[in-house]
């Protein structure tokens, strides 16, 4: 029996977040995105809910927060204009190399492209800026999802986006995977700690320690190295260190 057996989508959708450390969302409520608001309502004490005045806004919230933390940014909007308003946002996450998650509602499963009422194409629509971009069409597929997105955002640094049609956010899960569906296939485990190869850093030390007036560009990267920055200015003897 999964750990998720019976519960909404959206309620899984909103777990699978909280494995990943999401604490904070920026978004916009709506008849589209509503099944995932009060998944988001019920854990009011876990992951806490920013309102804004226009989508645009929680993306760039969104982006701006996942900058100044190093955490992942999320952000929630409707569907069709809602989620067209994160767009603008989106971009500035996605030329900052900024990781964002977006989640997104969509049309009843039953009426895509059929010109029913806000029924866009989203998955076209964020094609060019994310990293990670998939509907979620049955339960069985949330928790795998969410970690696909949240890991790509993260390893990739840029924007994942997520569309739940209206139905699916309520649909309850019961457990019939299929026979590919293997132990393991999905994880909320993440290690960032890679280290290039130590030669090259080696031939970066050497340059850097060959130089006479060295100066340090230090971008994103190095967010939270302020200490060790300092040190390796006064190492290289770096004018005004």
């Amino acid at each position: 029996m999964s750990e998720y057996e019976n519960m909404r989508t959206a309620d899984i959708v909103a777990e699978a977040l909280l494995d990943w450390q999401v604490e904070v969302i920026f978004g916009l409520p709506g008849d589209g995105i509503n099944g995932f608001m009060e998944a988001l309502r019920r854990r009011k004490d876990k992951i806490r809910f920013v309102l804004v005045r226009h989508e645009e806004s929680a993306a760039f919230m969104a982006c701006a927060y996942a900058k100044y933390t190093g955490r992942l940014g999320a952000c929630v909007a409707t569907s069709g204009p809602g989620a067209i308003h994160l767009l603008n946002g989106l971009y500035d996450a996605k030329l900052d190399n900024t990781p964002v998650i977006a989640i997104t509602g969509t049309t009843y499963s039953d009426m895509m492209n059929s010109n029913y009422q806000q029924d866009v194409n989203l998955i076209q629509l964020f094609s060019d800026v994310s990293v990670y971009n998939s509907m979620i069409n049955v339960p069985e597929q949330a928790e795998m999802v969410v970690d696909f997105a949240c890991r790509t955002a993260l390893s990739r640094r840029g924007v994942s986006h997520i569309t739940i049609p209206i139905d699916i956010q309520e649909r309850k899960l019961k457990g019939d995977y299929s026979r590919h569906k293997v132990a393991g296939h999905t994880s909320d485990i993440y290690n960032p700690l890679i280290l290039p190869d130590k030669k090259l850093i080696e031939d970066a030390a050497y340059i850097l320690n060959s130089g006479e007036r060295v100066v340090i560009l230090a971008g994103q990267g190095a967010l939270g190295a302020e200490d060790e920055l300092v040190s390796v200015a006064q190492k290289i003897r770096c004018p005004n260190s």
